[in-house]
């Protein structure tokens, strides 16, 4: 799956590595629901360290499509909740 991380670039990340994610991903959810910044920090860079981690950065000058954008590290709040589908950042 290609992951973008805005303003950051593109991840090629295994299928098998997305469990993982979604994990994060509810962490960061869950602390979206409780309005508590200091989890939400924590989750959001938590999950963007997880897919710089175990993914595989696509070159600047390929054109893929992203399947998932997620946003910047230093996304507020606000905005991630406002990118929030049914699923979170990632779908199940």
């Amino acid at each position: 799956m290609i992951v973008r991380i805005m303003g950051e670039g593109q991840y090629d990340v295994a299928d098998d590595d997305l469990n993982a994610l979604n994990t994060l991903d509810d962490e960061l959810e869950s602390a979206i629901g409780t309005g508590d910044e200091t989890a939400f920090r924590a989750a959001l860079h938590g999950l963007l360290e997880d897919v710089r981690r175990v993914g595989k950065p696509v070159a600047p000058d390929s054109l893929v499509p992203s399947e998932l954008i997620l946003p910047p590290v230093d996304a507020d709040i606000d905005e991630v909740k406002n990118m929030l589908g049914d699923e979170g950042l990632i779908p199940d």
